[in-house]
């Protein structure tokens, strides 16, 4: 598990939450892993408390495991919530890259644009990392851009069962197309093309499909393989 910051304002909840869900999301708490209160409240410096309930809440929504008697693990990737974690995604980017269109400033297209510049160097020097962060950053700036954070903040959790396979593909796939994906929709969103940019976003999110077939390959033990994926 790997330290993460505690922000000044953050409650102890709130920060044993994010530091457990980046953790989850990044892989360096892989799915399959017990997952212990006390080790984590220690690692962290908070009680157990908010490290219960930062896993309880995980827990409903599918991302932690507890088992009675057993302990509580980190959820192996469940194909089908991921299907439903990237239709969520498709529906809210569809109408956010809209709306953007008409409401991103200079401004927003400069940041934007900058923070695209950075996943191409992070991808030259493989520092998947930096790239996974950057990469939510570039959408998180088209919700912003459009007037929508609340709607990306209140997406996070459904998001984890996504988020996990990005975080592989980028770890095990070197994709120049993604990046290449992201310059695209910064050019629709200047020409305010509104039905180039709807294009983009479902190829770009259709592309988990292929990578998925090919981390399944590498990593078998961080699936369920019980589950079907309701695509063909």
């Amino acid at each position: 598990m790997k330290k993460v910051v505690k922000y000044p304002t953050e409650t102890a909840r709130e920060y044993a939450l994010r530091a457990i869900t980046e953790n989850i999301v990044s892989l360096d708490l892989a799915p399959g892993t017990a997952i212990s209160e006390n080790e984590i409240g220690g690692f962290l410096g908070v009680s157990r408390t908010p490290v219960r309930e930062s896993i309880q809440e995980l827990h409903k929504a599918a991302i932690i495991e507890i088992y009675p008697q057993k302990g509580s693990f980190v959820s192996l990737i469940n194909s089908r919530y991921v299907e439903e974690a990237v239709f969520l995604r498709r529906v809210l980017d569809v109408a956010v890259i809209e709306e953007a269109c008409d409401m991103a400033t200079e401004e927003d297209i400069k940041q934007i644009e900058e923070n695209v510049a950075l996943q191409e160097f992070y991808l030259q020097n493989s520092a998947p990392d930096k790239l996974m962060n950057l990469d939510d950053e570039f959408h998180k700036m088209i919700y912003t851009a459009a007037k929508k954070d609340t709607i990306y903040n209140m997406s996070k959790i459904m998001m984890i069962h996504f988020d996990r396979v990005r975080a592989l593909a980028v770890q095990t796939v070197k994709d120049t197309k993604i990046i290449k994906d992201h310059r695209m929709m910064i050019d629709a969103i200047k020409a305010k093309d509104k039905e180039t940019a709807k294009q983009l976003v479902i190829k770009h999110l259709d592309r988990y499909r292929v990578d998925q077939e090919e981390l399944m390959k590498v990593h078998p033990e961080y699936y369920d393989t019980k589950v079907k994926s309701l695509t063909p």
